[in-house]
């Protein structure tokens, strides 16, 4: 069996470094911090991760970018399946752990807890891109955050969303 090579960069941002992760077709993982391993190979010339890194770019310019890099989400069908609403959670936006639970039902015709869609916010695996900071709880809280609550806040406050720190 043939194993699929990995390639990686890092990013400087404003909130720190960030590890990019891609196959031959696709981003698979934005992590904050250095988050990778031996076996993958640094190549930040990958024109996959050229073009996640002017997304990017763009992003952290303030700006909503019009378009994004190929993405090929993880895990389970459910985990995919949220991860493809919060991809449709406008720049600018919130959208609550209900509204995603109210969406995967309507989708599934199947009950979906807002635990369950938690969950697999919480394994997100390509940060920011797919925009995890974005999910609130439904009373405008902003509940926990991979990269930490003063990570989430600033990339909202990036985005020009008014943030309540006093819900955090």
């Amino acid at each position: 069996m043939t194993q699929c090579v990995q390639y990686y960069c890092i990013y400087e941002s404003p909130i720190g470094n960030l590890t990019l992760v891609c196959n031959d077709s696709a981003l698979t993982h934005l992590n904050f911090g250095l988050c990778y391993t031996q076996d993958m190979v640094l190549m930040p010339s990958h024109s996959i991760l050229v073009l996640s890194k002017r997304w990017l770019d763009t992003y952290f310019e303030g700006k909503n970018p019009d378009f994004l890099p190929p993405l090929e989400l993880q895990g389970s069908p459910f985990r995919r399946m949220v991860g493809e609403i919060m991809l449709g959670i406008p720049f600018g936006r919130t959208c609550s752990y209900k509204d995603i639970a109210k969406e995967v039902e309507r989708r599934t015709c199947k009950r979906a807890s807002c635990q369950a869609v938690g969950g697999a916010v919480g394994h997100n695996s390509i940060a920011i891109i797919v925009p995890c900071h974005r999910v609130i709880g439904s009373n405008g809280s902003l509940t926990g955050y991979a990269g930490g609550m003063d990570t989430k806040i600033k990339l909202l406050e990036n985005e020009g969303v008014v943030v309540h720190k006093e819900k955090k």
